[in-house]
């Protein structure tokens, strides 16, 4: 097991490697950072913005290997990815952005996660029943809403329930009040910031893994193990949840696993719908001001979290069927 998980974190660490070079020559070739000194009024002589592009190595007049050979050592040695073309440590970025996303996302992703395992499951049990076709429709309707409609609604929500009750008791914007201190004051002026977001990215997230681990018990529930279990006195539902759900979640578990950076650079909507800060935004951002450093770090980040959720898909298949285990 130890070497076949080392092999395997070789092969990702490869893969990491070239995707992220990959991006850096195509950041080059699609961004230009020179633009954004283009507009300046009065404009810059020529020979300024030649001298900020090549301090903070964005100069399109220096060759491009030349400029890559100078990023990749910099990362290398020094765990230095580059400066913005306006001067700001992409590291500085990125580490303030991660730890956002972190605290928006890790909360979201495990009740969604928990929700959705567990509604899969009851609704199995309950087959074609009122509770299983209602629990049905809603996560259909939650699959098709599009994530501002769902933002925006749950803000008109929040906006109502503080002007109803005289004071915030959640915030729609932001990350943190200003001029708040102490550690109490400032853990719940946080949770008060983030119950808005994360409830948007519950609703978002939980169906689509409801209605698949509800498909998954259908298909396990009267297996063979499952019909001997419930011949040896188990209650139907105790089989289902110490036999059948152990298979049936193994989809789900994979599905979560490679999910991981998906939701960490891609809830680009919902960061901008309550002005957040994170991995997703500052993706956008970097492109819209052609910082190519910033491109290419969030891109590493979103290949190293991609060869993450491989390894932990693995790892919990491997937990999750003896089969596996034995081979």
């Amino acid at each position: 097991m130890i070497g076949y998980l080392c092999k395997r974190i070789a092969a990702w660490a490869v893969l990491v490697f070239l995707a992220t070079n990959l991006t850096y020559f195509l950041a080059t070739w699609f961004l230009d950072p020179r633009s954004n000194y283009a507009v300046r009024r009065p404009p810059l002589p020529e020979s300024v913005v030649d001298a900020t592009l090549s301090s903070h190595n964005l100069n399109d007049k220096t060759p491009l290997v030349e400029r890559w050979w100078n990023w990749l050592t910099g990362v290398v040695l020094h765990w230095d990815w580059g400066s913005t073309p306006v001067g700001e440590s992409v590291n500085s970025e990125i580490g303030f952005r991660l730890v956002s996303s972190v605290q928006l996302l890790a909360a979201a992703t495990v009740i969604s996660t928990l929700l959705g395992i567990a509604l899969g499951v009851y609704t199995a049990l309950r087959q074609y029943k009122l509770a299983d076709r209602a629990w049905q429709f809603i996560s259909i309707a939650m699959i098709n809403l599009p994530v501002p409609v769902v933002g925006l609604g749950i803000v008109l929500a929040a906006i109502s329930l503080n002007q109803s009750l005289g004071h915030s008791v959640v915030y729609v914007s932001g990350a943190a009040s200003v001029g708040v201190e102490g550690f109490f004051p400032v853990l719940l002026d946080r949770i008060q910031h983030l119950i808005l977001p994360n409830i948007t990215l519950v609703v978002i997230q939980y169906a689509g893994l409801h209605l698949l681990q509800r498909s998954m018990v259908l298909d396990t529930i009267n297996a063979d193990y499952v019909r001997t279990a419930r011949a040896k006195g188990l209650t139907r539902g105790v089989a289902v949840r110490r036999h059948a759900l152990r298979t049936a979640i193994i989809p789900v578990a994979v599905g979560i696993a490679f999910a991981i950076p998906a939701v960490f650079t891609g809830a680009v909507l919902t960061e901008t719908i309550f002005g957040w800060e994170g991995m997703g935004r500052y993706f956008v951002t970097s492109i819209n001001t052609n910082d190519i450093h910033g491109v290419v770090a969030v891109a590493a980040f979103g290949a190293l979290a991609t060869a993450v959720g491989a390894i932990l898909a693995d790892l919990a298949v491997v937990y999750l069927d003896p089969r596996v285990r034995v081979s």
